[in-house]
């Protein structure tokens, strides 16, 4: 079982998730972050750092977010691996809480 990063995330991006991974199973996008399943060993760390609680278990990914598990096995293949935290996007702060941002996702 691996974690996967949800739609909280998109323009938020906040990257406390990046610093505590063991094994580097984290990729950047422009506007958010995936996990990649095939590198995720499922230590739980990376969930109760994420100040916006986008980070889901895959048997506990909110209903109607499901589609976000593949979209994180997709997007890890494209995207490079980021193993260290970096700052956040800076208007990050007025999109924490924001409904229905799959539309600004920038892939």
């Amino acid at each position: 079982m691996a974690f996967v990063v949800t739609e909280s995330c998109i323009k938020c991006k906040y990257m406390d998730c990046v610093e505590v991974c063991p094994v580097d199973c984290f990729h950047e996008g422009p506007n958010f972050l995936v996990i990649d399943p095939d590198e995720c060993i499922d230590c739980t760390l990376c969930e109760p750092e994420c100040p916006v609680e986008a980070i889901y278990s895959e048997e506990e990914i909110p209903s109607g977010q499901e589609n976000f598990k593949q979209m994180n096995a997709d997007l890890a293949k494209k995207w490079p691996v980021i193993s260290e935290k970096k700052p956040p996007p800076a208007d990050a702060k007025q999109w924490e809480g924001v409904k229905d941002k799959v539309k600004l996702l920038e892939q």
